[in-house]
This record gives structure tokens, sequence and C-alpha cells, in this order.
């Protein structure tokens, strides 16, 4: 009896040690896959993370290219010293949908609206309500004189030989090398409304002796 007892007893111990190596195994085993789930989970987040900052950046860089970015050549003397033949420069698209362009500013444009055109880049010297004319080569605004913007005294008035005052959404515009520029003076091109107006022309490349900057 003693030995069966033992025998008995050792059957027991045995089964429970392989019931206790089991449990452990599937601790382990439940453990291992836990952690692998969490890490699975961790690196699915972080891909995300990064599409998600991927694609926004790639959205900002679209619409900032389509606001500020969009690029273009001056054709042509008629802005220098300001800007010259050949150089690049970029345009604002959005600034005038929210504001009206003002004296001084520097726009592009496309005169009469003729998209065949190439794009036209000059000085605005005059806004909707303005009276101008041009005096013994010198432009005046609603009496006042306006010389800071040109290079020489004006030699070709242009229509502006006579009064001209400018109704709604009537711009005037003329090159800063005005003896060499065709612009607003020009029955051809005459006054630009805003809807023709592709935007302002803000920063410049550099290019001969103009230097990389804001355009003022």
């Amino acid at each position: 009896m003693t030995e069966l007892g033992n025998r008995l007893r050792f059957y027991k111990w045995k089964r429970a040690q392989k019931k206790r190596i089991f449990i452990v195994a599937r601790r382990k085993g439940l453990s291992f896959y836990q952690k692998k789930k969490r890490i699975n989970v961790v690196i699915i987040r972080e891909i995300m993370s990064w599409i998600f900052w991927i694609f926004a950046s790639m959205l900002v860089a679209v619409v900032t290219m389509f606001c500020v970015g969009m690029r273009t050549s001056v054709i042509g003397s008629s802005m220098e010293p300001s800007l010259y033949n050949g150089q690049k420069i970029f345009l604002n698209r959005v600034v005038y949908g929210v504001s009206s362009p003002r004296e001084g500013d520097v726009v592009v444009f496309l005169p009469n609206g003729n998209e065949k055109s190439h794009y036209y880049v000059k000085r605005v010297v005059g806004v909707p309500g303005d009276t101008l004319y041009i005096k013994n080569g010198i432009l005046y605004v609603n009496g006042e004189s306006v010389e800071e913007y040109f290079n020489d005294r004006i030699a070709e008035p242009g229509i502006l030989a006579d009064e001209v005052t400018l109704g709604e959404d009537e711009y005037f515009v003329i090159g800063d090398n005005c003896n060499n520029s065709e612009d607003s003076r020009s029955a051809n091109i005459g006054t630009v409304k805003k809807e023709y107006i592709i935007g302002k022309a803000w920063f410049k490349m550099a290019s001969g002796d103009s230097d990389i900057g804001f355009i003022e």
C-alpha cells in the first residue's frame, strides 16, 4: 500500500507540475501576444500620424503656392529701376479678394481682360473716385502732384492730357519708367478693372542691378 500510495502521490504531483507549466506558458504566450498587439497599435498610430502631417504639409504648400507663390516674369523695361526685364516676381492672388488695390501698389494684370496677352506689370497711381491729369510732365491726382514713382518727367500724357475721373472699379496704372511704358495713358490699355488684376506683386528675385527682396 505504501508503494501504491507513493506512486499515486507522484502521479498527482507530476500532473500538477504539468498543469503549472501549461498555465505559466499560457500566461507568457498571452503576455507576448498582448505586447505584440500593443507594439502594432503604436506603429499604426505612428504611420497614420506621418501620413496626416505629410498630407497637411502638401495641402499647406499647395494653398501657399496658389495664394502668394504664383510666379511670373517682368516683360520689358517699363518698371525700371524698380523691376528689370526678365526679372522673376511673386504675386499675392488673395489680397485683392479681401481688399482693393491702393495707390503705389505694383499690380499684375491682363489688359482689357485679354487672356491671350502676356501679364502687364505696372504701378497703381489712381483708384476709384480719383481725378488725374498730366501737366508739364507732372502727374496730378486730385490736384496734388505725384512724382515719387517716376524716374523722369512724363513726356507723353496720353489720355491724361485732359482730366480723367475714375469710375467705380477703375484703376489707373503707369510704369515707373514712364517714358518707356505702355500703360493706362494709352487708349489701347486704358483704365484697369479690378477683375482684370491677377494679383499684387510683392516679392522679387535678384536680377541685374536689382537685389532680391520685397517690392516697394
